[in-house]
């Protein structure tokens, strides 16, 4: 083995343990990294328009942008948080002093039933009156199981979120003062043409775009409508349910209706039909709108993935990463197709381009440029410019 071989081997081996270390150091503050990239990526075109009439005050500019996040993101979450910790204890305080009666309520709903309907549903194992009542019962024990520790570990808790909320500003501020510098190192240390880097990166940024704010804007419009028809019906908390209608719509199509769905129902099972009637009708036509009319048009129209696609990689992302995989999941998934159709064109250039192949006509992967697509010239295929001709694909030899 020549030692040549030997170096680049062992400077490969080198680099993936030093990046793994890196990752390792890394993944406890990765949401306050995460969510510094986010933000200076959808704060970036303010950035550029301070820096057109500043160029020379890149500090500044960064500085200016910084605050306008802290004011338009950082400052109204922080007030809703506070209310709604506040809106939560009272809630918890309704449960245990026995005035939020879940087993009440499913008795209530359970007594109108048929009674051939209950016969049957408890005969299939679905419920019982029992089971239930000893469901809930474990269920408070195991919340109050956890929510002791969390209240002996509330100063370490506290302590945790203001480190991460420092490392997110201190990050962000570099992130928009030398954001294009580090986008040009990182597209320069990717091992493929431009053509190709310049297709996933564009991808790659439109997607987390599309995610974040339209996803956000479906959220916040729906928990503002679901918090606002819990108000009008006198439904205690709706603070406290238009979040929870907020949070739930990243998930498509059910997200909401998870909450005031099971609420239109009591209303009815109690005998207030007028309050179910309503809130079925709002849920439906006003907030189901919202989702079906404004998640397609912000969401799906940019990323160009299917709904069915959108709801299982957020869904996965939100099981497996929490909170984030909102934004991980659709985006994963966004890559997968992107790469896929990427790959696909590669070999159908490739193809092309062979001796003795095929006159065809390869439609460039979407978002490429132009010069990757290949013209049929009459008589052989005439191939243009591809990601194979920069040697992202090793050229096949005879």
């Amino acid at each position: 083995m020549s030692p040549s071989t030997t170096q680049r081997k062992f400077f490969l081996l080198l680099q993936v343990l030093v990046t793994v270390a890196m990752l390792a150091i890394l993944l406890p503050y990765y949401g306050a990294i995460f969510w510094a990239g986010i933000l200076a990526l959808l704060f970036r075109p303010l950035n550029r328009r301070l820096l057109v009439r500043m160029p020379k005050r890149r500090n500044l500019a960064s500085l200016i942008t910084l605050l306008v996040i802290l004011l338009l993101v950082i400052l109204p979450v922080g007030l809703v948080s506070s209310a709604l910790i506040r809106e939560a204890a009272a809630f918890y305080d309704r449960v245990q002093s026995g005035e939020f009666d879940f087993v009440g309520y499913f008795e209530r709903i359970v007594s109108i039933l048929p009674h051939w309907l209950r016969v049957r549903l408890e005969d299939l194992g679905l419920f019982t009156l029992a089971d239930v009542q000893q469901r809930v019962a474990a269920s408070a024990s195991r919340i109050g199981q956890y929510l002791a520790p969390q209240a002996l570990n509330l100063g370490q808790t506290t302590l945790y979120l203001m480190v991460s909320f420092g490392i997110m500003l201190y990050l962000l501020f570099f992130l928009l003062r030398d954001g294009a510098t580090l986008s040009a190192q990182v597209r320069r240390a990717i091992p493929l043409d431009d053509a190709s880097k310049h297709f996933l990166l564009g991808k790659f940024a439109t997607v987390i775009r599309a995610t974040v704010k339209g996803n956000v804007a479906v959220a916040v419009v729906q928990g503002l409508l679901g918090g606002l028809i819990f108000w009008a019906l006198d439904i205690q908390g709706p603070l406290l349910w238009g979040v929870m209608m907020a949070v739930l719509s990243l998930l498509p199509a059910v997200g909401a209706s998870l909450i005031w769905g099971p609420v239109a129902i009591y209303f009815l099972a109690t005998g207030q039909v007028p309050q179910g009637v309503i809130l079925i009708a709002f849920g439906v036509l006003v907030i189901g709108l919202v989702d079906n009319a404004l998640r397609p048009l912000l969401v799906g129209k940019d990323t160009k993935m299917p709904d069915w696609v959108v709801l299982i990689s957020t869904v996965g992302g939100l099981s497996l990463v929490g909170i984030n995989g909102f934004v991980i999941g659709p985006l994963v998934a966004a890559m997968f197709i992107a790469t896929w159709d990427l790959f696909a064109e590669m070999i159908q250039a490739r193809s092309a381009a062979e001796p003795g192949g095929k006159e065809l006509c390869v439609e460039a992967a979407p978002g490429a440029p132009a010069d990757m697509t290949v013209a049929d010239g009459g008589g052989e295929a005439a191939v243009a410019p591809s990601p194979l001709d920069s040697g992202a694909w090793p050229a096949k030899t005879s």
